[in-house]
Parts: structure tokens; C-alpha cells; sequence
């Protein structure tokens, strides 16, 4: 069961979505890129998810419980205290970011954990019978919100690269549009997205087709509309970006 939600008006600026996941059965999860990160907290703690540039298949037993607030792509700034870059391709305990090591929660109304402010990156494993008490959420929500409040601001030109690559336009017209040199565009897009600007035109580009090709849109058309050469050049870097077919992704199991 997996449960998505929009963010409070107050976080929707920087945050996506916000999410609960528990595994009703043992199974591998296909997590496929899409320029986000997630702070995320499961069975193993609390850690940092991604940004990615390839298929994560990520197995998960009967009852694993996870939460999850994911940013919005190019929203995260320097939110973790590392260079985004760093973190591509990863799954990073928040204990081993020391940014995060003294940041402390109240969370005196999950029991079994004390009545005392407790540092966010020990929060314990969560495992499914404290998924149903209130207030999970809550705690990381309360984190998130007590960090942004910090000088921690993300680029603001972010959602505009990422805006005009996903429409299409190459490299070098984003770079002219917005005023930048190639060169400037590069540093600013590992430094946003932790990607250069050619794999995150690549990531947001694969996004559109999955969202066209989830709403029923023909693949021939998807391939069109996303701005590929043809609907092979989809299929390539739909396999490479994921691991398995287009078909796949939008099946009800996929």
C-alpha cells in the first residue's frame, strides 16, 4: 500500500510530496529516476534517497514500513549540508551527514521513544505497528520545517532549468535564455539537481513520457510530445533509465 499527499502550503514551495509505503507482501520496489530527492524513514532508520540517474531495485519484506517527504526537483539547496552530488546514486544513513547530527525533535507522543528531544538522525527503526500511531509523519514534517527556517535556500533558477529542459530545448538554449554560459549552467545544475545538465534533460524528458504514457497517450504520440526522435529513441532511454520497458512501467504492477 502506498498513500501520496500533497504538502501543507507552507512547505509546498520546496517539497513535493509527502508519503506513507507498507510492503503487504515480499517484493522487490522499482524506484526510477526522477530529479527528487526523498528523506525517508524505515526499518533501517533514517537516510537520504537519491538523486538518481538509473533503476534502484529495492527489495522490501512483508510489513516494512517507510515515510517519506520528498523535494521537488532542484528544491533541495543545501537542505542535507553536502553537495548534492555526493549523494547521487545513494542511500545515506542521516547519521552519517554532520550536518544533521545535533538537529533535534521533540517526540514525546510516540511512545516507545522518551519524553526528550531526541537528534532526527537517531530516530529509531520504524517498523509497521508504530506506522499506525499519529504523529510519524509529523516528527520529520517538524524537522524538515525547523531546518528551511535555517539558511538553507535553494537555487532560483532551478525550477526553471529543469522547466525548459523538459520542454525540450537543448543545453545551450537554456543556458542562452537564462542568461548563463554553458559552463555556468553545468556548475549550477550539479549543484541544484546533482546532475550535469545533459542527464537531468534526460531524467525530466523520461518523467514527461511516463506521465503521458500513464494517462493513456499512444507511444508513438509520447514519443513525440516528449521531445524524442522517434519512439525507439524513447524506448532506449526508457530502458536505460529504468531497466524495463515503457509497457512495464505502466502496467498495474509496474
Amino acid at each position: 500500500m502506498y498513500v501520496e499527499r500533497p504538502p501543507t502550503a507552507d512547505l509546498a514551495g520546496r517539497v513535493a510530496c509527502v508519503w506513507h509505503q507498507v510492503s503487504e507482501a515480499d517484493a522487490t520496489q522499482l524506484v526510477v529516476p526522477d530529479a527528487c530527492v526523498d528523506l525517508i524513514w524505515g526499518p533501517e532508520g533514517v537516510f537520504v534517497a537519491g538523486p538518481d540517474t538509473g533503476p534502484m531495485p529495492t527489495p522490501m519484506a512483508s510489513g516494512d514500513t517507510f515515510v517519506g517527504i520528498r523535494f521537488r526537483p532542484g528544491a533541495v539547496g543545501g537542505f542535507f549540508g553536502v553537495p548534492l552530488q555526493e549523494l547521487r546514486d545513494q542511500r545515506v544513513r542521516l547519521s552519517d551527514l554532520p550536518s544533521f547530527r545535533d538537529q533535534r525533535v521533540r517526540v514525546s507522543d510516540l511512545p516507545p521513544l522518551h519524553d526528550q528531544p531526541v537528534r532526527v538522525s537517531d530516530l529509531p527503526p520504524l517498523h509497521v505497528a508504530d506506522a499506525a500511531a499519529p504523529g510519524r509523519l509529523d516528527v520529520m514534517l517538524a524537522a524538515v520545517r525547523d531546518r528551511l527556517a535555517g539558511e538553507v535556500p535553494a537555487d532560483p533558477a532551478g525550477a526553471a532549468i529543469a522547466g525548459a529542459l523538459r520542454k525540450g530545448r537543448t543545453v545551450g538554449e537554456v543556458a542562452w535564455d537564462l542568461g548563463f554560459s554553458e559552463r555556468q549552467l553545468h556548475r549550477r545544475s550539479l549543484a541544484t539537481f546533482g546532475y550535469a545538465p545533459k542527464i537531468l534533460q534526460r531524467i525530466v524528458r523520461f518523467q514527461r513520457a511516463l506521465t503521458l504514457a500513464r494517462a493513456g497517450v499512444p507511444l508513438a504520440e509520447v514519443a513525440v510530445t516528449a521531445g524524442y526522435a522517434d519512439q525507439a529513441h524513447l524506448s532506449h532511454d526508457v530502458k536505460r533509465l529504468s531497466g524495463v520497458s515503457m509497457r512495464h512501467l505502466v502496467s498495474p504492477a509496474g
